[in-house]
């Protein structure tokens, strides 16, 4: 599912130009879950971006899903998000 990581980089990097991304492709541990089963992944997603400045983490996720939407319908299953605003980034 490289496909779909890309796809969703792609996404938050176009949306957020964040200082710092990772993502995951958790899809494999979770072989045989019904969710597993129409193809849908599951992915873990670490973004650091100025645009989270001042908002409470829900909106941060809120946020981030909104800009997945398109691939939380069918390509994304599962999605874990750590959101972090630049200021409380450290390398």
């Amino acid at each position: 599912m490289k496909n779909t990581v890309e796809k969703i980089e792609r996404i938050l990097r176009e949306r957020f130009d964040p200082l710092h991304i990772e993502i995951a492709d958790e899809s494999a541990a979770h072989a045989g879950h019904a969710g597993a089963a129409s193809g849908g992944g599951h992915y873990r997603v670490k973004i650091v971006s100025a645009r989270f400045e001042g908002m409470p983490p829900l909106a941060q996720h809120r946020l981030v899903n909104e800009a997945l939407a398109d691939l939380l319908q069918g390509e994304i299953h599962a999605l874990a998000l750590t959101t972090l605003p630049t200021s409380g980034w450290q390398k």
